[in-house]
């Protein structure tokens, strides 16, 4: 769209002007169309993802990075799981240039995959193209005997390779037991100290030809895959050689050099790691080609509700910001301007909920920082002494400042609205990388609404260069955080008053895809229209927390912290005629109408699963919605709904209907809902406490 790009073009020249270049990275998350198995609901990996991962990455390299090199790697190792998640990766040059592209017969003859009988030939000859005589060592794969494998010592030295023996003993010869590459499996319990531990492993099946390439930086790697690549039309192998599947561990200087995509396994989805985008428009083709590609091989970013709705992956789309380098980072020397940002987040909760998935607040994948630590007085501190922070490089105090605030109740810095995890913590593994992680950002069906998202942040970051616009202190939302602002309503109102602060500062943004986006993200449960009065009724899906219970024991000895996600809550508005002409009723009791100022939503338990909170209050499985004209004489009929349990649809009930429930069984001469909530400024009504009182009375 025309003003997309010039909001961006806009909001990159003011940033330009200062001196910032403000990078982007993404990871959005894909499931198949028909997801079967736990590998696609509560599992990380399965028997169809690293397939997909695999077809995924070939739609990708038929579309962009023709020649790029495809790595199978370990990812991370998480506690009760037995074996390192596996990361697919694309890797090329900066340039887009393949690092070392297989070569294309022009013979016409179809190319195959390396036999076990020119296996030896094939290694004596990548000897002689690296310059050194390798000493390849015949291995025994336990779990698949009728492969082939040999195990070669190879380092990279003072600019030339060496290969070395490994003397080992007949009956050690051969892989662990576990899943995997043969390059992960080799007995290196018995590799000789006096080495480096850098091993070439080339593995032959029945179908295919695999090579793990030994960890060395990426120079070295490079050199490697062009010796390889050479290879593959030497006519000593009678047809030309398919590329084999390549694995092993990404060069710690990767970034330096090349442009990297991964493909992870991530529980119920598979997430994609973008490369690091130098401005949005890059991000957006990004977006819309991975968008393609899913679709080509059967992966979309969306699950299909059991009532035939939408709803995000549940794997997240997280954003991310950074540098093009360590030494131009955007924010090592401007730590109050990172503030300004943080403290405008927190003054806007649409920000932290209108682009999320159900799962919010303090024991969320991406609580706010006010959430989680419960009180403002920590954070105004650290924010104000990094406002008046010395003038040079502070990256090391904003990290260590941060990274203990921006965290969850539990410490765990990477599950937070904003995480400083990855930005300069140098004890932790990959946690110098000078990126800030946007995480309360959720899968959407449509990469263009993702795409206005990452634009709304841009113009955001440019805007708050000025520090008129920025925030003096943080905002104590009180209750409110968790009542008023999770309605749909108020999360709108919330973000036109952003898009409002954008326009003024000369950053134009249509409200119309963040529209669309709200419409998706809150769906209609009932809308009804009279139309002889212009009356309307609205109910909306709203959100609502879920709260952390205690540890749960696991099989394995492990334990599991479960959230209560049987809440649900809807919002409900009326037009001026409505409230003219009609009143509503929940449960045969009056509910007061909602207006522009005090706004109304209701809170009901759908379901009474184990382990969850407050186990002696039952579900409220029926729940009824009544409209009745203020005078019945005047021809205006009443209507009725019933919602379904789940709380996703309405449907016609006939008025007069028994419904059975525990909150309608009410004291006689009570015949509306009492105003607590109200008089406290809370905008909710909770169904739950009115099963208390019905069992106390």
């Amino acid at each position: 769209m025309e003003w997309m790009q010039r909001a961006a073009s806009t909001a990159e020249q003011r940033l330009a002007q200062a001196g910032v270049q403000l990078t982007l990275g993404g990871e959005p998350t894909f499931v198949p169309d028909q997801p079967e198995g736990p590998e696609w609901t509560v599992a990380a990996d399965g028997p169809t993802k690293l397939k997909l991962a695999r077809a995924m990455a070939a739609a990708i390299q038929s579309r962009t990075w023709q020649g790029s090199t495809l790595l199978y790697c370990t990812g991370k190792r998480y506690e009760g799981e037995v074996n390192p998640r596996w990361a697919v990766r694309l890797v090329t040059g900066l340039d887009g240039a393949p690092i070392a592209a297989w070569p294309e017969s022009g013979s016409g003859r179809s190319a195959e995959p390396l036999q076990p009988h020119q296996a030896q030939a094939w290694l004596h000859a990548l000897g002689r193209a690296l310059g050194t005589g390798l000493e390849p060592l015949l291995l025994q794969d336990p779990r698949q005997p009728d492969n082939h494998v040999w195990a070669v010592p190879l380092t990279w030295a003072e600019g030339g390779w060496l290969a070395s023996p490994w003397p080992l003993a007949p009956d050690r010869r051969q892989l662990g037991l576990a899943p995997g590459p043969a390059g992960l499996r080799l007995p290196l319990e018995h590799f000789p100290a006096d080495v480096p531990c850098q091993v070439l492993t080339l593995e032959i099946s029945q179908d295919q030809w695999s090579l793990f390439l030994p960890p060395l930086e990426r120079q070295p790697t490079e050199a490697l895959l062009q010796a390889i690549s050479s290879l593959a039309l030497q006519p000593e192998w009678g047809s030309p050689l398919e590329p084999p599947l390549f694995s092993g561990v990404l060069p710690v200087d990767a970034f330096s050099g090349w442009q990297v995509l991964g493909l992870t396994a991530d529980p119920g989805v598979l997430e994609i790691n973008l490369p690091v985008c130098h401005s949005w428009d890059h991000y957006r083709h990004w977006l819309e080609l991975l968008e393609e590609a899913a679709a080509s091989v059967g992966l979309r970013t969306w699950r299909q509700r059991a009532d035939g709705g939408q709803q995000g992956t549940g794997g997240g789309n997280h954003l991310l910001w950074g540098g093009p380098n360590l030494i131009q980072h955007p924010f090592f020397k401007r730590p109050a301007w990172l503030v300004g940002i943080l403290r405008y987040f927190q003054h806007h909760p649409s920000l932290s909920y209108l682009f999320c998935g159900d799962g919010i607040g303090p024991s969320s994948q991406a609580p706010r920082a006010d959430e989680a630590l419960g009180s403002l007085v920590d954070l105004e501190l650290a924010y104000r002494v990094l406002e008046t922070a010395a003038a040079g490089d502070q990256r090391q105090l904003i990290g260590e400042t941060l990274r203990h605030l921006h965290a969850d109740r539990s410490g765990n810095n990477h599950r937070c609205e904003v995480s400083f995890d990855k930005f300069w913590s140098p004890d932790t593994p990959g946690g110098c990388q000078g990126l800030i992680e946007f995480r309360a950002i959720e899968s959407l069906p449509r990469s263009d609404w993702t795409a206005a998202i990452a634009l709304l942040w841009s113009c955001l970051a440019a805007a708050l260069l000025d520090p008129v616009l920025r925030p003096t202190r943080l905002k104590d939302w009180g209750a409110s955080l968790h009542d008023r602002m999770l309605l749909p309503s108020q999360l709108w109102s919330d973000l036109e008053a952003v898009l409002i602060d954008l326009a003024n500062a000369g950053l134009v943004l249509e409200a119309e895809p963040f529209r669309q986006i709200w419409e998706w993200r809150f769906p209609v449960l009932l809308h009804w229209l009279d139309p002889a009065t212009g009356a309307q009724l609205h109910v909306r899906h709203a959100l609502e927390t879920w709260p952390l219970i205690c540890d749960t024991p696991r099989e394995g000895g492990t334990t599991s912290r479960f959230v209560d996600a049987s809440l649900r809550r809807f919002e409900v508005s009326v037009n001026q005629p409505f409230r003219q002409h009609f009143s509503l009723s929940l449960q045969e009791r009056h509910l007061p109408l909602p207006d522009s100022i005090q706004p109304l939503a209701v809170r009901w338990r759908a379901h009474r699963l184990y382990p969850c909170l407050h186990p002696g209050i039952p579900p409220e499985q029926l729940l009824r919605i009544a409209v009745e004209p203020r005078d019945p004489a005047g021809g205006l009929r009443s209507r009725a709904w019933q919602l379904n349990p789940e709380g996703m649809a309405c449907q016609d009930i006939p008025l007069g209907t028994e419904i059975p429930s525990i909150a309608s069984s009410q004291p006689p001469g009570r015949a509306a809902w009492s105003c607590p909530w109200h008089a406290d400024g809370s905008c909710t009504l909770d169904l739950r406490l009115a099963q208390v009182e019905r069992s106390a009375s």
